[in-house]
């Protein structure tokens, strides 16, 4: 009988044969992916690793050991014996408190002396809390969003109790059915970019690869997800995987929950805190467009609180016959290739999400290895054969140029970001040009969510480049809090920075669509003297996209919403090569690297001529299965 078949009694009955009885076990119960062993003396087991590595080789499951509540001391003592244990040294910040799971969060400057010794501090804070402690950096900056969800946590700490029970007691239900008839139905990015959704088969499970919008289109028909198929049902559903925060690929996802979704939700650490910044960005910019909301601040904190966030590498249960494993995209911060195992090796699926091949100074390019691959979905956003960008040192060299020049001539340069991650890539490229004095130095101000954003990057440095995590975390230097910049903390110091010496202005929003840049935009327009540089793609029917195709003048509603007609005098600038996406060369080189080589190539996330152009060229060149499916098309893979 297959490890994935056995009874919770039969686990059970496994884990106390080999368990000493001095850790007085009180009971075994199926948290979330884990198996959840609660002792008395949970000290034992944590000190004799052994024994819990011999069981997970017996049971093929993920298990974590925890202390019984009973034992367990009140929270204001174990926080006091903590400050006791713990050097002063180790600078603690925080320490918050995880009932549901018995965990201790403690956030240092120097985690190291946390841990101590080979754990030595931390194996004296289990024996004497009975709480298992976890040392984490102190992020250099907090962020709002990452403590909103930490006290939403707490609050509901019950809630996410019974979430994770039920979430185990699904994932470990015996097998109905053998495993076979895998298909996956394209839900949304089939032939189209945006609206991302990808419902996955099999015999016994249903799991949904993202859930996004498509930001483009104001009808819901095409806005939103296909959730009307008929393969699609809410009911059947065992978990959601999201590739990353961007909208068009988690935006829809609370929707799930406003209509009954009591599931899991599965992504990367930093995913959480960026896709809850900008599901609550999009419904607070709905709201002030007067638009229709899709579902409220509750369904998002519904979603927090069904979310399991996972590491890189880590192999995961989220039904009874898939196992879950992300890897790093190089798209966005926490961005993920996942990897679904299929049965014990009957099909391995590759998902890329939004991915970049190509290493840049915020993040690592993509993954390649993986242990089994048959069927790989990639985007293909730039797949035409036009779509070849200059590489990542010509555009960091022509944006450095563009910006000397402006400031040499006496002007101010605006540069239009999104606040995730191009925003950062460009504060890197700036500070490093600036440091190296290839750049001009000139005051940097920084406005809108980026600074927000910016944080959650900071609390996450293992997640970034080698170079920027080695800088933060071991030299103790902060590129994104370097001495160029400061971060504009209210709309009334916009007009001495207008007014004053030339300067670099980065403000949300990316296409000039609302945002903290409109107001800049609006009041130095006017002066040839200044410099106005795309960085990221400015969609049709955008105002960037107006001013990026030479519009000469723009009708624009100011503050005090009347019309205003601003005359486009200053330089109009476009830096192609920071883009997240891989263009052509890399995605072909990307599929051509995959290893292992897979048989199926399903082509989706670009425009219907490109997805069907690629596919072609893929069958064409290199003898592959590949194809661009349609919306609400199925196709078997096995």
């Amino acid at each position: 009988m297959p490890s994935t078949d056995k009874s919770k009694a039969e686990l059970r009955e496994i884990i106390l044969e080999h368990i000493p009885k001095e850790a007085e076990i009180t009971r075994i119960e199926f948290e979330g992916p884990a198996l959840a062993i609660y002792a008395k003396r949970p000290e034992i087991l944590i000190e004799r690793e052994y024994i819990i590595t011999k069981i997970v080789n017996i049971i093929k499951k993920r298990i974590v050991t925890r202390s019984d509540p009973s034992v367990r001391l009140p929270e204001k003592e174990a926080e006091r014996i903590i400050h006791e244990i713990v050097p002063k040294e180790a600078e603690i910040t925080n320490i918050v408190f995880d009932p549901p799971l018995g965990e201790v969060i403690i956030e240092a400057k120097k985690p190291g002396l946390v841990i101590g010794k080979n754990g030595a501090t931390l194996q004296e804070i289990i024996l004497k809390t009975r709480w298992r402690p976890r040392a984490v950096r102190s992020p250099p900056k907090q962020s709002k969003i990452m403590v909103h969800i930490e006290h939403s946590l707490y609050a509901s700490s019950k809630d996410r109790e019974r979430i994770l029970r039920n979430v185990g007691e699904r994932i470990f239900r015996p097998l109905l059915h053998e495993v076979g008839d895998v298909r996956i139905t394209m839900l949304g990015s089939a032939r189209e970019v945006g609206r991302s959704a990808i419902l996955v088969q099999t015999r016994e499970s249903q799991v949904l690869l993202d859930c996004g919008i498509n930001p483009g289109s104001t009808k819901p028909f095409e806005a939103f997800p296909r959730l009307d198929a008929p393969q699609f049902d809410i009911e059947s559903l065992d978990a959601v995987v999201i590739s990353h925060a961007h909208l068009d690929h988690c935006g829809f996802l609370p929707y799930l929950f406003k209509y009954g979704y009591d599931g899991p939700v599965y992504c990367s650490l930093p995913n959480l805190s960026l896709m809850t910044l900008l599901q609550l960005d999009y419904l607070d910019v709905l709201s002030k467009q007067g638009m229709p909301l899709p579902y409220d601040q509750k369904d998002v904190r519904e979603a927090v609180l069904h979310t399991i966030p996972l590491r890189y590498g880590v192999v995961t249960d989220i039904a009874p016959d898939i196992r879950l494993t992300l890897h790093n995209a190089g798209h966005i911060l926490g961005s993920s290739v996942v990897h679904l195992h299929i049965g014990e090796g009957y099909h391995n699926i590759v998902y890329t999400g939004d991915f970049k091949y190509g290493k840049t100074m915020l993040l690592e390019a993509s993954a390649t290895e993986f242990p089994r691959v048959e069927t790989i979905i990639t985007e293909s956003t730039y797949s035409a054969p036009t779509d070849v960008m200059p590489s990542r040192a010509e555009a960091e060299k022509k944006l450095v140029s563009i910006i000397n020049e402006t400031l040499e001539r006496g002007g101010k340069v605006i540069i239009p970001v999104p606040a995730v991650g191009r925003a950062q890539e460009i504060m890197l490229v700036i500070d490093e040009y600036m440091r190296r004095g290839e750049l001009k130095e000139a005051p940097v101000f920084i406005e809108g969510m980026i600074s927000e954003s910016t944080a959650i990057h900071m609390a996450y440095p293992e997640y970034l480049s080698r170079e920027v995590r080695n800088k933060i975390i071991n030299e103790g230097v902060n590129p994104f809090e370097s001495e160029y910049f400061t971060v504009v903390e209210h709309p009334s110091a916009r007009a001495e920075i207008i007014e004053g010496e030339p300067c670099i202005i980065l403000a949300t929003a990316g296409m000039l669509e609302g945002g903290p840049v409109i107001d800049y935009f609006q009041n130095l327009a006017d002066d040839e003297r200044n410099s106005l540089i795309f960085v990221s793609y400015q969609i049709e029917g955008t105002l960037g996209r107006r001013i990026q195709k030479g519009a000469q003048e723009v009708s624009m509603v100011d503050q005090d919403g009347r019309i205003r007609v601003i005359k486009v005098g200053l330089k109009v600038h476009t830096v192609e090569g920071f883009s997240g996406h891989s263009d052509r060369r890399q995605i072909i080189n990307y599929l051509r690297r995959i290893s292992p080589k897979p048989e199926n190539i399903i082509i989706c996330h670009g425009e219907r001529g490109k997805c069907l152009a690629l596919a072609d060229f893929l069958r064409r060149k290199y003898k592959v299965n590949a194809i661009a499916p349609d919306i609400l098309e199925t196709i078997k893979l096995r």
